[in-house]
């Protein structure tokens, strides 16, 4: 946990990727449940905030 910390401060790519990832994939899960309609609303900006972030911390250095 120390290193994922590490690395987001150090702005290293892995561990902002996959905090992208998590956001994108969070996101799928918010647009699919049938439970609450604010997780729906929200389902979109929460995809787009974290495919954006994937495509600018893919040029963050290893």
């Amino acid at each position: 946990m120390t290193a994922f910390l590490t690395g987001l401060l150090r702005l290293r790519r892995g561990p902002w990727e996959m905090l992208a990832t998590i956001l994108i994939a969070l996101g799928v899960v918010m647009l699919m449940q049938p439970f609450f309609l604010w997780a729906y609303t929200w389902s979109f900006l929460v995809t787009l905030t974290g495919t954006v972030m994937f495509i600018i911390t893919s040029h963050f250095p290893e």
